[in-house]
C-alpha cells in the first residue's frame, strides 16, 4: 500500500491512498464468500458456491463493492497511522479508481487535531477574588444550623414570605387533570421556588381554609403556553429560631460558647474559600488560554455537534439558539485540542486509582452505585472518554502549579493543595 498526505487546512487533510490488488485479496475472497452465503445455486450448498458461478449471477462488480467497503476503514486507517494523523470527525471517501487485479486508488478527506502551540506558564498571571470572611458570613452559617434546630408554630394569620405552609394542589390543561397533578397535604416553605412557577407569588396573603387559581407553565408545555393550577391553603406555620448564645452554642454543636463556634466556622469558611479561589483559578486560565491561543476548529465536526445538539431539542429552526449552542460547542472544542495539547507536552498518565477516584465522585454525582455507573460507561463504549476527561483535569492541575495566581490585593496564592498527587492519601477500598 502506498499513501500520501495533503495538508488542505490547520484542521483537514486529504489523505491518497494506492492499494495494489494482492493486498485486496482476502477482502475479495470474504466478499466470494460472503455473496454466496446468501444466493441458492442448484447443486452447490450455501456458502460453496464457485466464484465463477457467482460472477454470472449476480456479477463480479457487486463482489469487488462488497470487498472494496469492507476494505477502506483497514487501509484508511493505517495511512492514518502512517502519517500520524490525528482525525477528528467523520471521514469523507471518494473512490479514485479501481482496475482489476491490478489496483484501488480511493481518496479520504477528513478533519484532524489542530497544532497546538503552548505558551510559557510561568509568564502568565491570574488574578483571582481576595480570600474574605465576612461577618454576613459566618451570621447565614449560624442561621442555618439555627434553623435546624428551630421550631414550627401553627399561626392564624395571612401567609408571608418564610412561613412553612401544608396545601393541596390541582393542575389542569384546558379544564382537564394532568396525569400526576393532584397532590394532598405537601408541606411546602414559601419563598423557596422549589416547585411550580408562580406558586409562592400565589400564597403570599392566603390564610388557612382560602383557595386560590393562577396560571403557569407544566411539564410538557410549550413556552407560550400555560396550564391551570388551583392550591387549597390547609395550615401556615411560622419557624422559631433559637436565641444566638452559649446555650445554643452548646446545644447544637461540641463548643461551649457561641465565639468559639463563630471561630470553627470563620476556619471552615476560609478553606472553602480557598478552594474556591484554587477553582476560580482554573476557570480563569483555561479562558485565558482560549481567548489568548489561535486555536483553529474543525467546521464540519462544529457543524455536526450543533445540528445533534439541536435536533436532539427539537429547535433546528431557533436561528439565536443556534448561535448560543455554536459559540458553545467552539469553546468546547478549542478547550479539548488545547488540553490534549498539554495531555501530550507533559506526558500525562492515569494510573488506575486516579480513574477510580473520579468515576467515584461522578457516579455520586448521579445518584448511583459506581459498579452501575462503570458498566453503564462500559456498554456505551464511553471508558475512553473518561480516561480523557481525567487526563485533561490533571494536565490543567499540572500546569495551574506553574502559573502566578494572586488575588485582587497582590497577595500571592498558594495553590499546591490543587497539583496532582501521584498517591493518594487513602486507599481506593475506603473512597466511598
Amino acid at each position: 500500500m502506498k499513501s500520501t498526505v495533503e495538508t488542505l487546512s490547520p484542521t483537514r487533510v486529504r489523505l491518497d491512498i494506492e492499494v495494489p490488488y494482492a493486498d485486496l485479496s482476502d477482502h475479495i475472497a470474504a466478499a466470494y464468500k460472503a455473496v454466496g452465503s446468501k444466493i441458492n445455486v442448484p447443486g452447490f450448498r450455501k456458502g460453496k458456491v464457485p466464484a465463477a458461478m457467482i460472477d454470472q449471477r449476480v456479477g463480479r462488480g457487486s463482489v469487488i463493492d462488497e470487498a472494496i467497503n469492507s476494505a477502506l476503514p483497514e487501509f484508511y486507517g493505517k495511512a492514518a497511522r502512517e502519517h500520524s494523523v490525528l482525525v477528528v470527525g467523520r471521514p469523507e471517501v471518494e473512490i479514485k479508481e479501481y482496475v482489476d487485479n491490478e489496483k484501488l486508488v480511493f481518496a479520504v478527506e477528513v478533519d484532524v487535531r489542530p497544532e497546538v502551540t503552548l505558551p510559557d506558564f510561568s509568564k502568565i498571571t491570574i488574578e483571582v477574588d481576595d480570600l474574605e470572611v465576612t461577618d454576613k458570613d459566618i451570621d447565614e452559617q449560624v442561621d442555618e444550623l439555627r434553623a435546624r434546630f428551630g421550631t414550627l408554630t401553627t399561626v392564624e394569620r395571612d401567609t408571608k414570605d418564610g412561613d412553612f405552609v401544608t396545601v393541596d394542589l390541582t393542575a389542569k390543561i384546558d379544564g382537564a387533570e394532568v396525569d400526576g397533578g393532584k397532590a394532598n397535604d405537601i408541606s411546602y416553605e414559601v419563598g423557596s421556588n422549589r416547585m411550580i412557577d408562580g406558586l409562592d407569588a400565589a400564597l403570599i396573603g392566603m390564610k388557612a381554609g382560602d383557595v386560590k387559581n393562577f396560571q403557569t407553565q407544566l411539564v410538557g408545555q410549550k413556552d407560550d403556553e400555560k396550564g391551570d393550577v388551583e392550591i387549597k391553603l390547609k395550615a401556615v406555620k411560622e419557624r422559631e429560631l433559637p436565641p444566638v448564645d452559649d446555650a445554643f452554642a452548646k446545644l447544637a454543636s461540641e463548643f461551649d460558647t457561641i465565639a468559639e463556634l463563630k471561630a470553627d466556622f470563620t476556619e471552615r469558611l476560609k478553606r472553602v474559600k480557598s478552594l474556591e479561589q484554587g477553582a476560580q483559578a482554573r476557570d480563569l486560565l483555561l479562558k485565558k488560554m482560549i481567548d489568548d491561543l489561535d486555536i483553529p476548529v474543525p467546521e464540519k465536526l462544529v457543524a455536526d455537534e450543533v445540528n445533534d445538539h439541536l435536533e436532539g431539542e427539537g429547535r433546528q429552526e431557533d436561528a439565536e439558539h443556534r448561535a448560543e449552542v455554536d459559540g458553545q460547542v467552539r469553546t468546547s472544542i478549542k478547550s479539548d485540542f488545547l488540553l490534549d495539547a498539554i495531555v501530550k507536552a507533559e506526558e500525562v498518565q492515569v494510573n488506575e486509582v486516579e480513574l477510580t477516584e473520579y468515576l467515584i465522585r461522578s457516579s455520586q454525582r448521579y445518584g448511583m452505585p459506581p459498579e452501575q455507573f462503570a458498566q453503564q460507561l462500559q456498554d456505551a463504549g464511553q471508558i475512553s472518554q473518561l480516561v480523557a476527561e481525567v487526563s485533561r483535569t490533571k494536565a490543567l492541575a499540572v500546569v495551574l502549579g506553574r502559573v502566578n495566581v494572586v488575588d485582587k490585593s497582590g497577595t500571592k496564592i498558594d495553590l499546591e493543595a490543587l497539583r496532582p498527587q501521584t498517591q493518594p492519601a487513602t486507599p481506593v477500598e475506603s473512597a466511598e
